[in-house]
């Protein structure tokens, strides 16, 4: 607990209506979830306004209101009222200084970019463990150190559970923590209040245009975080990437990179990929890696250059690294007993999938077929659909498409926009089966003999998202049930 004066230490106040040694144990952004004596911020968020359930928040034990926009009748509660510019911008804040600003007093790593985040941060968490470096992880999949296994519900999560778990990783001597940053959780402040010690830049692609609306906005969202690194950060880029230039220019961050096709800090070559595995030389030295593909060969070269930043031992850190799994839903596989090659991967953006693709089809026999399972999910960006309908049906030798998370909308009308990408030529090769248990069985129908199954979009989720009801759907073990295995 913190009395309020204390919290609101650099935040943007227009005017405070009450007693600032008022004592605060709690804070909280959603009205339902107020403590007595607890702190309540309104948001004026994407489907609400948390202005409109500061009454019930007050009800609910609330002494101290943050907002944007005071009750026209605010003069008659007994509860503190602090006017400021930008809640979300408060909330961090706020939520910083309750718990003694922890990002300050730990190695906080952000992972940024359209694709690899999940691989890149999981992978760090692992491996730095195994130098017996205490690592924490806040990614898409979960929230861990020690013992604790948590389920995310954002890639990013909120400020207050943000710094709550990186107080309790300093409570339990954990020294570094990887942490997934979204653009989401950049453009609506979550990160603001952070101090990171370095941001691993992957990539820039084709995605949330519906959020952001231009690709333009969507750059300018992420370069944001590199612009408000000081020179006591670092900042690890994808040389690679022809956004990596214009992220990076304005930043204070000592700056590293690392590229295949690009001279950089630290290169890697790809020499042979098979589908258990592939070869690289990274900087003269050869590994084998468990992980496929070139869009894995750049966040392979990712973790080892942080590694290199952490100075650690050149043959030790690639020898953990050749012994690194793949991350869950991202290309897991199994073979059955027919030898047909299931794979599972969150893929779902336009750019991914079609890394994903060109390099099955690279790895591929003439004789292999190569079976995809895709949709689009609803409520998101529309664009994308035809984009992912034509390269699918190029890229495939034959594509179910069905249902990922229809959310609100109706699945037919997602699944006629993205045959609208699909040529005449490869129109023969497709088929549509709009429940997803059913087009995974009719991928089982279909495939003979060594063929490969791909079942792309939703990687580690373990639910699928029906008119705002999430029903329990893990495309993993529904595939090990119908391939019998």
């Amino acid at each position: 607990m913190k009395n309020l004066k204390e919290i609101l230490f650099k935040v943007t106040v227009d005017a405070v209506y009450g007693d600032t040694t008022v004592i605060v144990k709690d804070i909280c952004f959603n009205s339902l979830k107020v403590k007595k004596d607890g702190l309540f911020v309104a948001i004026n968020g994407y489907n609400n306004d948390g202005h409109n359930f500061i009454n019930e928040a007050i009800n609910n034990g609330a002494t101290t209101i943050v907002c944007e926009k005071l009750p026209k009748d605010f003069e008659n509660f007994k509860s503190v009222f602090v006017k400021v510019k930008c809640s979300k911008s408060a909330l961090s804040i706020v939520s910083s200084n309750f718990y003694d600003n922890p990002s300050s007093k730990i190695d906080l790593i952000g992972i940024t970019g359209t694709n690899g985040k999940t691989t890149i941060s999981s992978l760090l968490y692992n491996l730095f463990n195994q130098f017996s470096i205490h690592a924490g992880l806040i990614s898409t999949i979960n929230i861990r150190y020690n013992d604790k296994k948590i389920n995310s519900t954002n890639t990013t999560p909120d400020p207050i559970s943000i710094n709550y778990h990186l107080s309790e990783m300093i409570k339990s001597n954990i020294k570094i923590c990887f942490m997934e940053v979204s653009s989401h959780g950049i453009d609506q402040k979550r990160t603001e209040s952070l101090f990171f010690k370095g941001v691993i830049f992957t990539n820039l692609t084709h995605d949330h245009i519906d959020y952001h609306k231009s690709f333009s906005n969507y750059r300018n969202t992420k370069k944001k975080i590199f612009d408000s690194l000081s020179n006591k950060s670092f900042a690890l880029i994808n040389n690679d990437d022809r956004n990596a230039k214009y992220i990076i220019q304005n930043s204070k961050s000592k700056k590293h990179t690392y590229g295949i096709k690009t001279k950089s800090d630290f290169n890697s070559t790809i020499l042979e990929i098979q589908l258990d595995g592939m070869l690289l030389n990274i900087d003269n030295n050869e590994i084998w890696t468990k992980l496929i593909g070139e869009f894995n060969a750049y966040n392979i070269l990712a973790i080892y250059s942080l590694g290199k930043i952490y100075e650690l031992e050149t043959i030790s850190l690639l020898k953990a690294i050749s012994e690194l799994e793949n991350v869950q839903g991202r290309l897991q596989s199994f073979i059955t007993k027919n030898k047909i090659t299931v794979i599972v991967d969150y893929a779902h953006t336009p750019d991914a999938l079609e890394n994903v693709l060109k390099t099955i089809n690279k790895i591929r026999t003439i004789d292999q077929r190569l079976i995809t399972v895709v949709g689009c999910g609803g409520d998101r960006d529309t664009k994308k659909r035809s984009l992912i309908g034509n390269l699918v049906s190029e890229l495939s030798s034959y594509v179910i498409f069905t249902s990922d998370n229809p959310r609100s909308e109706n699945p037919i009308e997602i699944l006629d926009q993205i045959l609208l990408g699909v040529s005449p030529t490869n129109s023969k090769k497709t088929d549509i089966i709009v429940k997803r248990e059913k087009a995974i069985e009719g991928a089982y129908k279909y495939c003979k003999t060594g063929d490969i199954v791909l079942i792309a979009g939703k990687g580690h989720e373990n639910y699928q998202e029906l008119n705002g009801t999430k029903i329990p759907f893990d495309d993993f073990k529904i595939a090990k049930q119908i391939f019998k295995e």
